[in-house]
């Protein structure tokens, strides 16, 4: 039992680690896939208050 226990908190430990390296790695390798979306927003808006 302490094997699958053991067994488990590698794996976290290592999916903790690769979802990091994704994090900070991610932009310099697929700079697309975390871009933000970009387009214009055209909204009226109605000044004065009373």
């Amino acid at each position: 039992m302490w094997r699958l226990i053991k067994f488990l908190f590698v794996l976290v430990v290592l999916a903790a680690i690769a979802f990091i390296a994704f994090a900070y790695l991610g932009p310099i390798f697929m700079p697309a896939d975390f871009a933000a979306p970009v387009e214009e927003v055209v909204v009226p808006v109605t000044l004065g208050g009373g």
